[in-house]
């Protein structure tokens, strides 16, 4: 039996998520129907984790075990990439791994980026890639209230009421946050991420951009571990999956 890992790029606004599900289309489920075809055997696609319905990828990881020895790198890509594209998925390479690679337990840091357009009209060419927000953000006050969120915490506040996590508690490596051209780039690092987590924690930083809270109560809601105390959480568009380290 051969083990690959494949990476993956997608557009996630027409799909409901990663993770095959019954109502209706995922990126899982399509690759991993298509892989089978091409290969022609039963594949089962194993992703680094689970991304949500009308989120993003630059680079998804996942990984599938077959009986066929993949001896032409290029012309997989080409082959499965003829079926997945249309779709708006791609997959970007693939390796060759050990029995004892896994692409959800050996990864040791996640990379997610969202993206915010800060500006009076609607994005065109860009629509659905970022969140669009019209009221101007303060850079600076939300740069000094992602501080507060680094290093190892309890994050119930920015966890959905669904997660399956085992425990709240989480530690976020490092947030960068820059801006060019009316475009608010977040990055978040750490090891793993609670469901939500990342869109409640955006969407809490643009009320603290938009003086709705200032550092005081950001830092006490954050505190309080409530759910109940968490702003409206990002919408999905801005959202990527920037990569995941191994």
């Amino acid at each position: 039996m051969n083990r690959y890992q494949i990476f993956i790029e997608y557009v996630g606004t027409n799909f409901k998520g990663w993770q095959i599900q019954k109502k209706g289309p995922t990126i899982q489920g399509l690759i991993q129907d298509k892989l089978s075809k091409l290969l022609k055997e039963k594949i089962v696609l194993h992703g680094q984790g689970r991304t949500d319905a009308g989120v993003h990828a630059f680079e998804q990881s996942a990984h599938f075990d077959c009986t066929y020895n993949i001896t032409n790198k290029i012309k997989f890509l080409k082959s499965i990439n003829h079926f997945l594209n249309l779709k708006d998925i791609a997959v970007k390479n693939i390796k060759k791994r050990d029995d004892k690679f896994h692409a959800r337990f050996s990864a040791k840091q996640r990379v997610y980026k969202y993206f915010i357009f800060n500006q009076i009209s609607q994005p065109i060419i860009e629509k659905d890639r970022a969140w669009h927000v019209q009221k101007q953000l303060n850079l600076d006050l939300m740069k000094k209230g992602a501080k507060k969120l680094l290093g190892t915490n309890d994050y119930s506040t920015f966890r959905s009421s669904s997660c399956n996590a085992n425990s709240p508690i989480k530690t976020i490596k490092s947030i960068k946050i820059k801006s060019k051209k009316n475009k608010i780039e977040f990055e978040f690092s750490s090891q793993s991420f609670l469901q939500h987590q990342v869109r409640s924690m955006v969407g809490c930083l643009k009320y603290l951009g938009e003086k709705k809270w200032d550092l005081k109560t950001f830092e006490s809601r954050f505190k309080l571990k409530k759910r109940t105390l968490c702003a409206p959480p990002a919408p999905p568009c801005g959202l990527f999956l920037f990569r995941v380290l191994y």
